[in-house]
């Protein structure tokens, strides 16, 4: 992986089991699950996941990007303008933090240090 490439593709989903059917029957993708509520994606040309979410679906897609190091490139991010909408927390694999740019676009950055 390289720093701030584009790593990873989030989507939401009201039912992870029905998305799972859909794009499995649809384009013969492979899904791991991740506990209850999220279930990661690959055989798509990039690897991904869907988030189970009961709220609406206003924009379901979150890109994720790889950084090395965190610290660094938050505050690079709140340097330049950007906001921290959701702080460094854990999740299997890594650890990562959301951003919204200066135009209100929702991103994330995961390391997997």
């Amino acid at each position: 992986m390289r720093d701030n490439h584009i790593s990873y593709l989030e989507l939401k989903a009201k039912n992870l089991e029905e998305i799972k059917r859909f794009y499995t029957k649809c384009f013969a993708w492979s899904f791991t699950d991740y506990g209850p509520s999220y279930a990661a994606f690959s055989d798509s040309g990039l690897y991904g996941g869907f988030e189970q979410t009961e709220g609406d679906i206003v924009n379901g897609a979150l890109i994720v990007l790889y950084h090395k190091n965190l610290n660094s490139v938050k505050n690079k991010i709140i340097q330049m303008g950007g906001a921290i909408s959701k702080d460094i927390f854990p999740f299997p694999g890594g650890q990562r933090f959301h951003f919204m740019d200066p135009s209100g676009n929702e991103l994330a950055v995961w390391s997997d240090k």
